[in-house]
């Protein structure tokens, strides 16, 4: 808190007050904290979060108690206390808005809260059974608004005029709405194009539906019902990807899934995420095919409350709950579907019910996806109920737009000491995908009025994101991918020194123009230099094999001089026969790729031979592990060089039992990357280890090397606050592009 400022000489404070402060209930909040010690002045939302001016006898009590008791949804970053002269103020009010260069923030969506529920199921209130109920304490936020300063005229309910029962409560400090600026009843707010009971009714007899959701359009069935869940995977061409789930109460869980405590608790968070957690297979068996983990969610908006309460009244099952399929509404892989007619258009063949309503989402978001490793969040998707929550940073940079890279993408935002890292875009080689990508890229810098000053992009020269970058019109700056992932471990964790990083993933454009994945660098300031990488493997039919992981046992096999194996391994696979040949020719293209890696073991166990979504390989062969064990000499190390064809050759043998193969492969590749980075910290003196990539979303592998390097006496780094993928990919480019600058003396003020 700054400054030293007092109100007993009779004069008159004024506090600025930064961080999440708009739309949480914080002017409310301001006004009974000043009316309880009876001060004069007033409150009011500015380009830089809330100006607050008091006077009386009791300011400095009310400074004090500030931040103590601030709404559960308000995030203070900072609060700045000044001197000015008496006004002699009548009373406390709240102001409009004051307009300005902004410098704060919109919050995240936060699920429905405890008391909104109690008056959702209450007959006596006037929300009774509305689904758009909402407070200052939940409800939408970022999906809704156009622009800072958060008021109800930037948002999407602009359209909806207060009735007079929520003109008052919008104007009474002592109601929980007041300046809701969300707010809305059954006679003048938004309204659903169906009712709860015919979308209950339509589960309840195995049909699809799509709901308008927070951050988009979702499709729900019944999760018990194996026909209604093949028709889904049918209809939406998702063959293998598991679907989400979604229960009533923390209390059904137990019912479907092994969840831990902390598992449960970030269940109930005001985000909603989608949690992993072991599956008890008591679903349709197509929910999650031949994985051990589901993603388990709760209700976050009030239709999905009433939907709930039909279901398990109206269609009661004996002795069981009831559990629906809960799956983001975006056909072929696109983005979320957020309008009313294209929805009604793009999901009639999926769907059998479209349930529209007439608020406008702004913002589209897809549900968040975490997990919890050794007792910590780990992120695989950041997207409604985080997204715009920044990451801080080590110190102040330039204003910076960073473009991340071409799947799973994101694009970040630098404005002073923090990061703004968009919500999940998804992958950008749709037409569909990459109009998403410039929506967001123009709707972040709009609502942060923020003017970069340099795009920073991957290395790849033909990526759509870095062709985006530099048609920009500002200075591109060009960050290796792999150099990327570890700077987004070291800008979360303020590493403003040396460290090393593993970075294990699928692919990432090399400094050479190789195809890189499984990395092991020195990072430095601005600079990484690679001092080691696994060994090259062959990928015969170059792209497909990351496709196709029978593909890539193969390349093993031939490697190993068992290639004429081939064709009798994988004689169900048309091209077997003469990949033997091919993989002799020269030319074939290589990758030190740690995913790659994954597909060759999966193959050469049998347990993936065709991928239909990216990582089922990976997915299904962490799914098979019990217990991670190392192999003795399962690997070697020879100039930096990391290989595992040793443990390759012990996975191709006829006789491996795949839940054995797994462990084997699992514990094997841990021992063997804390070896690696173990040789590199001796001989560089650099202890501090991010680890980072695509391949840190595996649980296992990921606990075990970080319980290894720490045994070694080193400092291991996991993202937290973002996905260790290709999410987290463009928060370190901005950073990397930060310390560029720094280096040309050309840094800028935000």
């Amino acid at each position: 808190m700054g400054g030293e400022a007092t109100a007993r000489d009779g004069r008159r404070l004024r506090l600025h007050v930064r961080g999440a402060v708009q739309g949480v209930g914080f002017r409310p909040y301001v006004y009974g904290l000043a009316t309880r010690y009876r001060l004069g002045g007033f409150v009011a939302n500015d380009s830089h979060g809330v100006v607050i001016e008091v006077e009386g006898e009791r300011a400095s009590d009310f400074v004090a108690a500030l931040p103590l008791e601030k709404p559960p949804l308000a995030r203070i970053d900072e609060i700045s206390v000044q001197l000015v002269g008496a006004v002699a103020s009548d009373g406390f009010h709240i102001r409009g808005s004051e307009q300005g260069r902004v410098s704060t923030r919109i919050v995240a969506d936060a699920a429905t809260c405890e008391e909104c529920l109690r008056e959702l199921f209450d007959p006596a209130s006037r929300f009774y059974r509305y689904p758009f109920i909402n407070c200052t304490h939940c409800g939408p936020r970022y999906t809704i608004a156009e622009r800072l300063p958060y008021d109800r005229a930037t948002t999407a309910m602009k359209r909806f005029a207060m009735c007079k029962a929520c003109a008052g409560d919008y104007a009474d400090p002592d109601s929980r709405r007041f300046h809701a600026e969300a707010i809305a009843c059954p006679q003048c707010g938004p309204q659903l194009s169906h009712g709860i009971a015919e979308i209950a009714a339509a589960i309840a007899v195995g049909r699809i539906v799509a709901i308008k959701g927070l951050g988009g359009y979702q499709l729900l069935c019944d999760a018990r019902d194996d026909e209604a869940v093949a028709r889904l995977r049918q209809r939406k061409h998702r063959d293998q990807k598991p679907f989400a789930v979604m229960v009533a109460s923390r209390d059904d869980v137990g019912g479907i899934a092994d969840a831990s405590a902390a598992e449960l608790a970030l269940l109930e968070t005001t985000a909603r995420p989608i949690v992993l957690m072991t599956s008890h297979r008591r679903l349709a068996g197509a929910i999650a095919p031949k994985l051990s983990r589901i993603g388990v969610m709760l209700p976050l908006a009030p239709i999905h409350h009433l939907i709930f309460e039909v279901l398990n009244t109206a269609h009661q099952r004996p002795g069981e709950s009831w559990a629906i399929v809960a799956t983001s509404a975006n056909p072929g892989g696109e983005p979320l579907l957020i309008d009313n007619h294209e929805a009604e258009l793009r999901l009639s063949g999926i769907a059998d019910l479209v349930v529209t309503h007439d608020r406008d989402i702004v913002t589209r978001a897809d549900d968040s996806v975490a997990m919890v490793v050794a007792g910590r969040t780990q992120f695989i998707r950041r997207a409604r109920g985080y997204v715009p929550e920044p990451v801080r940073l080590p110190r102040t940079v330039p204003p910076i737009l960073a473009v991340g890279g071409a799947l799973k993408s994101t694009v970040t935002v630098m404005r002073g000491n923090e990061a703004f890292v968009s919500q999940h875009i998804g992958d950008l080689d749709t037409a569909e995908g990459f109009r998403f990508f410039e929506e967001t890229v123009s709707h972040l810098l709009s609502t942060l009025d923020v003017e970069p000053v340099v795009v920073a992009h991957d290395l790849h020269p033909n990526m759509a994101s870095t062709h985006f970058a530099e048609a920009s019109g500002r200075r591109p700056i060009a960050v290796q991918h792999h150099h990327a992932h570890a700077a987004s471990v070291m800008a979360e964790h303020g590493v403003t020194g040396a460290a090393l990083a593993l970075v294990l993933d699928g692919f990432g454009h090399g400094s050479d123009g190789g195809n890189w994945g499984g990395e092991l660098l020195l990072c430095e300031g601005a600079t990484f230099r690679r001092l080691g990488h696994l060994a090259p493997m062959k990928m015969a039919g170059g792209d497909r094999a990351a496709r196709e992981p029978w593909r890539m046992a193969a390349s093993a096999l031939h490697e190993l001089a068992r290639g004429n194996a081939i064709a009798t391994r994988f004689a169900a696979q048309p091209q077997a026969a003469r990949l033997h040949v091919l993989l002799d020719q020269p030319g074939v293209p290589v990758t030190t790729s740690a995913g790659r890696l994954f597909d060759a073991a999966a193959g050469l166990l049998g347990l993936c031979q065709v991928q239909s979504y990216e990582g089922e390989a990976a997915m299904k062969l962490e799914a098979r592990v019990r217990a991670p064990c190392s192999m003795k000499d399962g690997w070697s190390i020879e100039d930096g060089m990391l290989s595992l064809f040793p443990l390759l050759a012990r996975l191709a043998a006829e006789d491996i039992d795949p839940v054995e193969g797994a462990g084997l492969f699992h514990g094997t590749l841990a021992v063997a990357c804390v070896d690696w980075i173990g040789r590199a910290a001796r001989e560089t003196g650099v202890t501090t280890v991010a680890l980072s990539g695509g391949c840190f979303l595996n649980a296992i592998l990921s606990s075990e090397i970080e319980r290894g390097c720490i045994a070694a006496g080193l400092l291991p780094l996991l993202p937290r606050q973002l996905p260790p993928n290709d999410g987290g990919l463009s928060l370190g480019q901005a950073w990397i592009a930060a310390l560029r600058l720094e280096q040309s003396g050309l840094e800028g003020t935000a």
